[in-house]
């Protein structure tokens, strides 16, 4: 039998008011009367509010902002986060070029109001986002307009160089040690003083750096009336116009949409006016501080006295990143102080600007060892050192690409032992004592921390103490990575460790001091195996099996275990009910 289902009529429902907003622009070369920015918010105002159908959404806009980017004006990007909101249904605007003059960024712009649903108005072009033809027309006439911004800007460009030609700055630029006066300027005299002192200080072989803390201990403040960084003495440095000469067109603009600036380098003609007005710095001494600046460059951080440097300064390169290595200088891993000695290691300069590279640091021991090495010398020499060695490359930890100045190359591997060469047996006993004398709360270190390396992740290996019922201790080895790196937790027993020790070397026991002058280090390649890596380069592997804790667990044990679970479920369950 035949099912007939009723479908009732949909009532139609009352129509929604639409959210409507409004869009003004102003830029300053184009600010009159009858378009400022005050009659366009004015006008936008007052027709969305007199449209008894619209609801006032409000109306954005940007003052003294160009057109050509959308990233740059504020108004503009607040409008379409509150379209993206769903605060704006209708967008109205002037014309195509108060929207934007960067014909990519109008259409993309309008094509994402477009799959979300808003639709923009243009009142001079009488052009509506949604229509059908709305983009075609939007296309030809943004494309006008993006053209007429660069013929606009041919045409400044045009009479700025007119200006230079007769000697003319384009414009009044701010600059430290010189006010305007009418259209010439005038030296400032207390601010003239600390140009000199810059000046000065350089060609004694101060850097702006250290320029930079005189003046902040002066008291000497910036053009601005803030802090002098040490940015503003370089531009200093490098500004010809302290001579009392100007130099036209130092930079230029590439694409007048972009906006993107190019120091000029002979691309295009640059205008040298001499004599224009009142000079601060002789031409001797400025050319002589560009000679300086050009020779430093060079050098690089050798040309510094301040920085402390050495052999290796600049001649150790980071191979992931490029950085040179730096010179760092700390003290040995142990929170008691008075113990550790200081050491100094070299380690990328990049991770001390916030990187974060992987290569590793090497110690200047070992650096000096490994350079005695690879130059057959009985020991370091700095002199020889500089005469041969051009650069060193680092990689990886473990892995020098040495370059000569011959023009040879030569690829050389060394061992990190940096934990046995501080962790010394003497400062081992004298943290033991102070352990044992204060509750320090440190974390110890035993014979074996990071000696052993898990083969499979490269962690290393962390001791876990477990304290059996009959009060013994039993420590064991385990890969300190975490679970999710999938490495198996499959540990060693340290009395096991030390048997196989004993074994490789060929003891009746283990011995702490023979353990440290033969060994390297230890690696894990999987469960039941471990490889020993001697200082001299050779291997030896062992496998062992791990001494269980106690027998298993014999049947009627487990039986009986079973009945007492039960029994103590039953009694808790009855205390309940």
């Amino acid at each position: 039998m035949r099912k007939v289902s009723k479908i009732e009529p949909i009532s139609p429902s009352l129509p929604t008011r639409k959210k409507v907003a409004g869009y003004a622009r102003v830029s300053v070369e184009s600010e009159r009367l009858n378009h400022s920015l005050s009659a366009q918010v004015s006008y936008y105002s007052n027709l969305i509010q007199s449209n008894p159908e619209w609801e006032y959404a409000g109306v954005y806009a940007d003052n003294a902002v160009t057109g050509t980017k959308a990233s740059g004006r504020e108004e503009f990007q607040r409008m379409l986060n509150d379209c993206e909101a769903g605060k704006i249904d209708i967008i109205l605007t002037k014309s195509i070029s108060r929207f934007a003059r960067n014909t990519v960024d109008l259409l993309e712009t309008v094509r994402h109001l477009k799959e979300l649903g808003i639709e923009v108005r243009f009142e001079k072009e009488r052009i509506n986002s949604l229509s059908g033809d709305g983009e075609v027309m939007l296309t030809l006439l943004a494309s006008f307009a993006q053209e007429e911004v660069r013929s606009l800007s041919e045409n400044v460009k045009w009479g700025t160089r007119k200006r230079f030609e007769k000697g003319i700055p384009n414009g009044r630029f701010s600059i430290y040690g010189y006010r305007w006066e009418d259209d010439h300027l005038v030296v400032e005299p207390e601010e003239a003083k600390i140009v000199r002192l810059i000046y000065d200080n350089f060609l004694k072989g101060l850097s702006a750096e250290a320029t930079e803390k005189q003046l902040e201990e002066m008291g000497v403040k910036s053009y601005t009336g803030t802090h002098f960084p040490n940015s503003s003495i370089r531009a200093i440095l490098k500004n010809i116009t302290y001579t009392g000469n100007l130099l036209f067109q130092k930079e230029y603009t590439l694409d007048p949409i972009s906006k993107k600036t190019r120091k000029n380098h002979g691309e295009l003609p640059q205008y040298w006016v001499e004599d224009t007005h009142e000079a601060i710095i002789p031409m001797e001494t400025y050319q002589a501080v560009q000679a300086e600046i050009a020779r430093r460059r060079e050098l690089g951080a050798l040309a510094n006295w301040s920085i402390n440097t050495s052999c290796f300064t600049s001649k150790i390169k980071c191979g992931l990143c490029g950085a040179s290595f730096v010179r760092n200088t700390r003290k040995n891993r142990a929170k008691i102080s008075q113990l550790g000695e200081r050491y100094t290691f070299y380690g990328c300069g990049s991770n001390k600007k916030g990187g974060h590279c992987k290569c590793g640091t090497i110690r200047e021991t070992v650096l000096k060892e490994e350079c005695a090495k690879v130059l057959g010398l009985p020991e370091f020499d700095e002199d020889v050192f500089s005469e041969r060695v051009a650069k060193i490359t680092i990689p990886v930890t473990g892995t020098m690409l040495f370059e000569f100045t011959d023009g040879t190359s030569l690829e050389h591997h060394w061992y990190r032992n940096a934990r046995k060469e501080s962790w010394t047996p003497e400062l081992r006993q004298a943290a033991s004592e102070y352990r044992r004398d204060r509750d320090t709360g440190w974390k110890c270190y035993h014979t074996f921390t990071h000696f052993i390396k898990c083969g499979r992740c490269g962690a290393n290996y962390r001791c876990q103490t477990h304290r059996r019922v009959d009060g013994t201790v039993v420590r064991s080895w385990y890969c300190s990575a975490p679970t999710s790196v999938g490495c198996s937790k499959v540990g060693i027993r340290e009395d096991i460790l030390r048997e196989l020790i004993a074994d490789v070397l060929g003891l009746p026991e283990f011995d702490e001091e023979l353990f440290n002058q033969q060994l390297a280090y230890a690696t894990v390649p999987a469960d039941n195996e471990i490889v020993f890596h001697f200082l001299d380069g050779h291997e030896i592997s062992r496998t062992f099996v791990q001494k269980r804790q106690m027998p298993r667990q014999t049947e009627e044990r487990k039986k009986h275990m079973s009945e007492v679970m039960k029994e103590k479920w039953r009694e808790r369950h009855a205390k309940n009910d």
